[in-house]
C-alpha cells in the first residue's frame, strides 16, 4: 500500500478535489488555526453538556459525578494537522527521538516524525482480525525503549472459534523497518466469534508493570462475563513486561480466578493511563448514556452489566436498571449522552502549565477532546478542545514540548498537534 502522504505546518489540498465551500472548511481545520478550538460554557460555570440525557431519571451518586462545571483555557489555542490519509488510526505511542508510532486498524504499524513524513508498513506483525472493531489496536514503547528498542502492541488475533484481544511485543529494527523477535505475552480468554469491545488500551506503571484493558465483547450472550473472575472479559489486566503475573496480584491464588485480572465489571475500556503516583485511571464506552472514567483499583468491581448509568440501545433499562449496588464502585465520571470515549492520557508538560494532572481523553462520537480539571480524584472542569477538526477523535499524548498530539480514527485518518502559538 502506498504511504499516507504528510502535510507541512500550514497545510494544502490539492486542487479540483473539493468544492469551494467544503475546501475552506476542510482548511480551517487543517491550518494553523488560532482561537477558539473548544466549546465554551453558555455561561461561567455551566456544563459544557447541554443535551437531554438518555436517562432522566438517574440521578448521580455525588456532586460533580456528571456535567461538571465548564471551563475555558486562557488565551489562543492552534492545531495543524501534520500528516493525513491514514486509514482507520487507532494507537499512537512517543519514542525518544520525537516520532510517533502510529497503529492503523487494517494491521499496519507506521512511524510518523514529527515533521509529517510517513514511514512504509513496518514489517514483522502478525496477522490480525480486521473485522469490525477489530485489527490492530494500541501500541506503545518499553519502559527501557532507548536500550532495548521493545515495543508492545494490542490486536484482534484470529483464534480457532473466534477471536481474542492479544498482546505482543518485539523489537523494533534500528532502521524503524521491522519489528523482531516477536512473542505473544497475554491472551484473554475464551475466544470468541465476534467483532466488537476488544478494550485493548495499553500503559505501563512506573513500575514497569503493565496494564491492558479488555472489552465484554458486547453481545448478549457473553457480556456477562465481565462478572465472571474466570473470564478476561470486561476486565483490567496487570502483567509483568514478559508476560508473567506479579504475585501481588488481587486475584493471584484464588481459585476460579484468572490472576492476570487487576479489576473487573468494565464494558468496554479503551483508555488507560497511569499517574506518577501509580494511580491507575480508565475510561470505558457505555451503553446509551454512562460512560464512565473510573480510578480502577486492584480487585474491585466496575458493576457492569448489573450497575451502569444508561440504558440499553434500544431503550430498555440494563437488567434492572440500577446505578448502585453495594460492593461495586462508582464511576470517578459518566457522561449522558455518551461521548464515544476513546484512548486517554494525564497530562504533563510545559505548555500548558494549567493542565498540569488533568485527564484529556478522545471523544469518537462527539469529535474532540475532552479536559477533565482533578481535585481530589473528582471531576471539577471540563472543557472541550479541537471541536473545530471536525473528526472522531480516537487516541490523544503529550509531545515532548507539552503539546498535545491526537489521531483522528476516519478512512482518511490525521495526525494532528494542538498547540500554544
Amino acid at each position: 500500500m502506498t504511504a499516507p502522504k504528510a502535510l507541512p505546518r500550514r497545510a494544502m489540498f490539492r486542487a479540483g478535489r473539493l468544492t469551494a465551500a467544503a475546501s475552506l472548511g476542510i482548511l480551517m481545520a487543517a491550518c494553523n488555526v488560532s482561537g477558539s478550538v473548544g466549546a465554551s460554557p453558555a455561561e461561567p460555570g455551566d456544563p459544557v453538556e447541554t443535551r437531554a440525557a438518555n436517562a432522566p431519571d438517574q440521578t448521580p451518586a455525588f456532586e460533580g459525578q456528571t456535567r461538571a462545571p465548564g471551563v475555558i483555557t486562557e488565551g489562543q489555542l492552534s492545531h495543524t494537522v501534520v500528516a493525513e490519509g491514514l486509514v482507520n488510526p487507532w494507537g499512537m505511542a512517543l519514542m525518544p527521538d520525537g516520532n510517533w508510532l502510529v497503529t492503523e486498524r487494517p494491521g499496519r504499524l507506521r512511524i510518523i516524525t514529527a515533521d509529517g513524513q510517513v514511514g512504509e508498513p513496518v514489517s514483522g506483525l502478525p496477522d490480525v482480525d480486521a473485522r469490525g472493531q477489530g485489527g490492530l489496536l494500541d501500541v506503545v514503547t518499553g519502559p527501557d525503549f532507548a536500550n532495548d528498542r521493545m515495543i508492545y502492541w494490542s490486536y484482534s488475533e484470529p483464534r480457532d472459534g473466534g477471536n481474542g484481544t492479544t498482546v505482543a511485543r518485539g523489537i523494533l529494527s534500528a532502521d524503524g523497518s521491522r519489528v523482531e523477535a516477536v512473542e505473544v505475552i497475554f491472551r484473554a480468554v475464551p475466544a470468541y466469534a465476534g467483532d466488537k469491545h476488544f478494550g485493548s488500551s495499553l500503559a505501563f506503571a512506573p513500575d514497569g508493570k503493565l496494564f491492558i484493558t479488555v472489552g465484554e465483547r458486547s453481545d448478549a450472550a457473553v457480556r456477562d462475563q465481565a462478572q465472571d473472575l474466570g473470564s478476561h472479559y470486561g476486565k483490567t489486566i496487570r502483567i509483568n513486561a514478559d508476560g508473567t503475573v506479579p504475585s501481588d496480584n488481587p486475584f493471584v491464588g484464588q481459585a476460579g480466578a484468572r490472576p492476570e485480572i487487576w479489576s473487573w465489571g468494565h464494558r468496554n475500556p479503551q483508555g488507560i493511563a497511569v499517574a506518577s503516583d501509580g494511580a491507575v485511571w480508565s475510561v470505558e464506552h457505555g451503553p446509551r448514556g454512562g460512560d464512565e472514567i473510573n480510578l480502577t483499583r486492584p480487585g474491585l468491581n466496575y458493576g457492569w452489566p448489573e450497575v451502569t448509568y444508561g440504558i440499553e440501545y434500544r431503550g430498555a433499562a440494563v437488567g434492572e436498571g440500577i446505578t448502585a449496588r453495594e460492593g461495586t464502585e462508582q464511576p470517578v465520571y459518566y457522561w449522558d449522552p455518551v461521548i464515544a470515549p476513546g484512548g486517554m492520557t494525564i497530562y504533563r508538560g510545559a505548555m500548558f502549565p494549567g493542565w498540569e494532572g488533568n485527564l484529556l481523553v478522545a471523544a469518537l462520537g462527539q469529535k474532540h477532546i475532552a479536559r477533565l480539571v482533578i481535585e481530589d480524584d473528582r471531576v471539577v472542569g471540563e472543557e472541550r478542545l479541537l471541536t473545530d477538526l471536525g473528526d472522531r477523535v480516537r487516541d490523544v499524548a503529550v509531545g515532548p514540548d507539552g503539546a498535545v498530539w491526537a489521531i483522528t480514527d476516519e478512512r482518511n485518518g490525521k495526525l494532528v498537534r494542538l498547540y500554544r502559538p
